[in-house]
């Protein structure tokens, strides 16, 4: 039995896909603000942040969640192993649009 909310409620598959749905895939995800405006991006939608190095293979978690997120239609940035004693690092690619994903990378299973 649906409630009047459940039913009001749109499908995921309705809604305006996101700009790189639209546009396509890069090549590869961007690190820099400089490979964003190749891109002809004004902003990413998520940046996730690694204490990995970035290599854009599936045998590395940023890239496949990185890539599947932008299979789905949003633009994805990496910033990969940042200084953590500065900010600065972490606006490297501005502020995105929806959220921060943050990961220490592999080694946080192994410790």
């Amino acid at each position: 039995m649906q409630t009047t909310a459940q039913s009001s409620l749109k499908a995921i598959n309705k809604y305006r896909p996101y700009w790189a749905k639209r546009f396509g895939t890069a090549p590869m995800l961007p690190m820099t603000r400089q490979e964003m405006d190749v891109l002809g991006w004004d902003s990413c939608d998520i940046i996730l942040v690694t204490g990995d190095a970035y290599i854009d293979h599936p045998s590395f978690g940023m890239a496949l969640v990185g890539r599947l997120l932008e299979d789905q239609g949003f633009r994805v940035g990496i910033i990969s192993q940042p200084d953590w004693s500065s900010a600065e690092p972490f606006k490297v690619l501005g502020k995105p649009n929806l959220y921060f994903g943050i990961t220490a990378g592999n080694m946080d299973s192994m410790v």
